[in-house]
């Protein structure tokens, strides 16, 4: 017997005991710490820019030549792309089981395969980030001068801050936003310039060739070596205006004779904010597996070294840093494991009322967490909210094996034998029972530790945290335990006499049993009614389903909101800019909100229509209100906001899917028509806004753009000599940005950017006055071939599956859940009978957690049959399972009543717990069945006694486990520290359901077992030949 030599060498035990638990203790301060659990997502995005390209190109020349080759790639989950002036930004998501570095050399790869088709004058080949844009930065900082211009800040964010901060191990992206790089803006002035016989080509070739930097090689002489340097870079904006570009005659033109020559930046449409003062915002995310309280500690480091470097006119501040919460957050979970904790012990004093009886389970507790906590640092998990859910839990778990051990022990000491021969034989008599607690415990989680898909990586390591702290007490409560049973027990007799309380708590106790024994006599009286409980339970839970609101994650208050803005699709940057200014003054009005990070302008999600917003709230401590509930608040408050509208959600640690749309949730419809798909998007948009399920129905459909079309008349321009080649240059040089030179610096490099004059690029009428190279140089009015119109054309283009592809956002009413709307939303699409050829279907949060409903019940099936498949093994019987499985249907009921009366949605945590307490609810039956198979083997009784004996027998230890449990999860189902939002609805199925199972299945257990051996006595006389008797 395994048992046995640990109580022979009770030194040697203590001290694998000790080794366990200081080994634990080493690996607890080395493992990570995070919010969740780290999910490496494979996610790529590839960025690709052609300023001055309408969305139209970007989307047919850009995005679809490379979406054409990033869709062959094996393992592509989902292709998302949104096009908007200039860019083209490409979101590859991939299996999870992808290797993010292998599926990057693929991304490269398809890159270069769509080069070919590629137009040829992109500045700069398409570029991948290894990153998920959806993942929320660790720390962000903000950078502000009431001296520099902003680009002269951006340059100093980029060039030391961006640097340094990406050479800290387990940084992944550090990323600069709010302005651009500094470059030379040539602004022509296109009257001047036809009036000199100049056309804009003429300019941008002059400038092309002005300024160079090529090698040039050296003068090698017989003893010296000179390199051969000149002056043929321009410097800055006054070199450039000072160059000759023509020469009409004798006299020279000079740039600055055409053109405003200034220094600024490359693209002057984009900005951010902190607290309505301009700043650049850099934004740090780490990488996966990355501790993220030591990358946020060594960002905070690597800034008080790099200040130095940076100029005393700039201010650099801490805007969010998320380890705040996260250190919190862990502390709370700490607080909430130890009080779990001192519930269990008090439960088990409460019981046994022995000081050693109390010691020693209280001893397993630390060893067995000690251990996991080994065994996770192996792995390579953290310490998260799920992993030290699982721990909370286990705790219950630990002591229930030992509890039974010691009770066992106890009961032979009473007995009359010695402490040491009452551990080895009472650890031989509980051994099965523990294997079999164990291995059906281990069966339920069957489902968690082979889930597919995110979501299963996502609870894997809550799974396997809880399956090693079930077999560590397994282990320990069959060597350990019995050792220190043997060396610490008193004999019988030894025992110090119990005081008042002790006496009245045993008198409770006696009495509390003899009731017991008492009704279920009455209740094996009445079989049928029994059993007819099991089949109500079971109808009643299965009702149960249909009636809890069903929901996904419960949403976790982080303390930051993100919005997104949406302006007129024909706004203007400098109109943007101020609407979403007065936007972010009604935010810091609120008294929640602590600061507030803005941004407009084209970037690699936005639109020029499209700002986004980040609000960090006060602590805990300093607000009243959730971040859904500060929500609430300034929702009606912002939509008075003229020509603006504003969207806001609470942002949460688990993110899915490779878009960040306007609300929580997502609805996507795609269809290869893009004139009928944005009609039909109309449709369901305005269907769903009077859906009162949902809230804040927005669409990121830009289809009202304003657009100055020209129509070439072909005939007028072949007559005057003039190419569509041409106009398209003109029109490019003059109004796309064009980047036609660039300036090698120290650090970095600038560039020279091609236009006209800002107070021409605002009229039609600049149209009139530009002009295009004709037969013989002549300068040949754009109005003469051309015939101006002026139309809709939209603002973004954006395609999912290599299909033009539109989002609608929302979010719930209130007091909704998310099934509930997501039903209603499947119901209208259906009743509105869509066009042929669209589709619609949820996506990120929305799609995740329509696949986790569908797999629900599946994991529960599976459970079911994993432990029945065990317990048939392990009693070499089909029909004693039936038995111990009968305990589900009152659990579930229990857990389901537990979420309907709190309010609670039947959440996948929610689920989650049903699973487990398939598993937990069995350990009553089990040690009813083992003992009552011992008394009918060992002693001859008939089945009726022997159950009877053994529910009587065992009705203390089953109640004593049971209530450990429940006081274990107690704190969970209280629901109070930071991130409880995730840990509640777990807690409170858990205490709901072992509730309802212990006061039914002491009662059903019995019963379903007389009744389960009566069926197997018919078929067993049936089945024997005529001459044998029946046993």
């Amino acid at each position: 017997m395994i048992s046995d030599p640990f109580i022979r060498r009770p030194v040697a035990s203590t001290l694998v005991m000790i080794g366990v638990m200081l080994l634990g203790f080493v690996a607890y301060f080395h493992l990570p710490v995070a919010s969740m659990p780290v999910v490496d997502l494979p996610t790529v995005v590839v960025r690709a820019s052609l300023p001055g390209a309408s969305p139209e190109t970007m989307a047919a020349a850009v995005a679809t030549p490379l979406e054409r080759q990033l869709g062959v790639i094996g393992g592509l989950t989902e292709l998302t792309s949104i096009n908007s002036v200039g860019g083209s930004t490409i979101v590859a998501q991939f299996d999870i089981d992808r290797d993010i570095d292998g599926v990057a050399r693929d991304v490269q790869a398809a890159i270069n395969a769509a080069a070919a088709t590629l137009p040829a004058d992109l500045p700069a080949p398409p570029f991948y980030i290894k990153a998920n844009p959806n993942i929320f930065p660790v720390i962000t900082m903000a950078l502000a001068s009431d001296i520099l211009p902003a680009a002269s800040v951006y340059d100093i964010a980029d060039q030391i801050l961006t640097q340094k901060l990406s050479q800290i191990p387990g940084v992944s992206q550090v990323s600069v936003s709010g302005a651009d790089k500094t470059a030379v803006r040539v602004a022509l002035d296109p009257v001047r310039l036809a009036a000199l016989g100049l056309s804009t080509e003429d300019v941008r070739s002059a400038l092309s060739a002005v300024s160079a930097m090529a090698p040039k090689g050296s003068l090698d002489g017989p003893e010296k070596s000179l390199t051969i340097a000149a002056n043929d870079q321009l410097p800055d904006a006054a070199a450039f205006a000072a160059q000759v570009i023509a020469w009409r005659g004798n006299g020279a033109i000079r740039l600055r004779d055409v053109a405003e020559v200034t220094d600024d930046v490359t693209n002057a449409k984009v900005g951010s904010w902190l607290n309505g003062k301009r700043a650049v915002l850099v934004e740090v995310r780490k990488r996966p597996g990355a501790n993220t309280i030591d990358v946020v500690d060594a960002v905070h480091a690597k800034l008080a070294e790099v200040r130095p470097l940076i100029p005393p006119a700039i201010e650099v501040q801490v805007v969010a840093d998320r380890t705040k919460i996260l250190r919190a957050g862990i502390v709370d979970l700490q607080l909430t494991l130890l009080l779990s904790t001192a519930l269990v012990i008090m439960v088990i004093a409460l019981f046994l009322r022995r000081f050693w009886a109390t010691f020693i389970p209280s001893v397993t507790i630390p060893v067995a967490v000690a251990g996991t906590f080994a065994v996770m640092y192996l792995l390579g998990y953290s310490l998260d909210n799920l992993s030290i859910m699982a721990l909370i839990l286990a705790i219950g778990f630990i002591v229930d094996d030992t509890i039974v051990m010691i009770e066992n022990v106890f009961r032979l000491i009473e007995q009359g034998e010695t402490p040491m021969a009452a551990a080895a034989r009472g650890a031989r008599q509980i051994a099965f029972t523990v294997v079999s607690l164990t291995a059906s415990l281990l069966a339920a989680l069957v489902p968690i530790l082979f889930m597919p898909g995110i979501l299963g990586r996502f609870f894997q390591e809550f799974g396997v945290t809880l399956a090693v702290a079930i077999v560590l007490s397994a282990f320990i409560s069959l060597t350990i335990t019995p050792m220190m049973c043997g060396h610490l027990l008193p004999p019988r007799g030894r025992e110090k006499p119990e005081g008042r309380t002790s006496a009245a708590i045993e008198r409770f106790f006696t009495r509390l049993t003899d009731g017991y024994g008492r009704s279920l006599d009455a209740a094996l009286t009445r079989p049928w009614t029994m059993l007819g409980v099991v089949v109500v339970a079971m109808v009643l839970g299965l009702s149960l389903f249909g009636v809890v609101p069903q929901g996904f994650l419960p949403k976790q208050d982080t303390g930051v909101i993100k919005g997104i803005t949406d302006g007129p699709p024909d706004i203007s940057f400098e109109a943007m800019r101020d609407r979403q200014g007065e936007v972010v003054r009604m935010i810091l009005a609120d008294p929640a909100v602590a600061s507030v990070s803005s941004a407009v302008g084209v970037g690699l999600f936005n639109a020029m229509n499209n700002g986004s917003i980040t609000v960090n709230l006060k602590g805990f401590g300093e607000r009243d209100l959730s971040a859904a509930e500060v929500v609430e608040r300034l929702r009606p408050k912002l939509a008075r906001v003229y020509g603006i509208d504003t969207y806001l959600s609470p942002v949460d640690d688990f993110a899915v899917g490779g878009r960040a749309g306007r609300a929580a949730y997502q609805y996507t419809l795609t269809g290869p028509d893009l004139a009928k798909l944005e009609t039909w998007v109309s449709t369901m948009r305005d269907i769903m806004r009077g859906m009162p399920e949902l809230a804040d129905v927005s669409t990121d459909q830009n289809a009202n753009g304003r657009s100055a079309h020209l129509t070439i008349d072909r005939e007028s321009a072949a007559r005057l000599g003039v190419s569509t080649a041409e106009i398209d240059i003109a029109l490019y040089n003059a109004f796309g940005q064009r980047q036609v030179a660039t300036i090698y610096k120290e650090f970095d490099q600038a560039k020279v950017v091609l236009e006209v004059r800002a107070s021409d690029r605002g009229t039609l009428d600049v149209l009139n006055r530009l002009y295009v190279t004709g037969r013989d140089g002549a300068q040949v009015p754009l109005a003469a071939v051309t015939r101006l119109e002026t139309g809709l054309s939209p603002v973004q283009i954006n395609h999912m599956g290599q299909l033009p592809a539109i989002t609608i956002g929302f979010n719930l009413g209130p007091g909704v859940a998310l099934g509930t709307a997501m039903d209603a939303i499947r119901a209208a699409a259906g009743k509105a009978n869509a066009p042929p050829g669209i589709t619609g279907l949820f996506a990120g949060d929305a799609k995740a957690a329509a696949d986790a409903n569908r797999a629900q019940g599946w994991m529960l099936l599976g459970a079911i049959v994993a432990i029945y498949l065990v317990l048939g093994m392990l009693y070499e019987s089909y029909a004693h399972p039936l038995t111990i499985l009968s305990t589900i249907p009152s659990s579930g009921v229990g857990a389901l009543l537990a979420l309907l009366v709190t309010g609670t949605e039947f959440s996948f945590i929610a689920a989650i717990a049903l699973i487990l307490l398939i598993g937990i609810v069995m350990k009553n039956a089990i040690m009813m069945v083992d003992f009552a198979l011992v008394a009918e083997r060992e002693l001859g009784l008939s089945p009726r006694d022997a159950i009877v004996r053994a529910a009587k027998l065992r009705f203390r230890p089953i109640t004593m486990t049971t209530m450990a449990a429940v006081f274990g999860a107690v704190p969970l189902a209280i629901g109070v520290g930071i991130g409880s939002e995730l840990r509640q609805p777990l807690g409170i199925a858990i205490v709901g359901g072992l509730i309802a199972a212990q006061f039914v299945t002491i009662y059903t257990t019995p019963v379903v077992y007389i009744a389960v051996d009566r069926m197997r006595g018919r078929r067993r006389s049936r089945w024997l030949p005529a001459d044998l008797p029946a046993e």
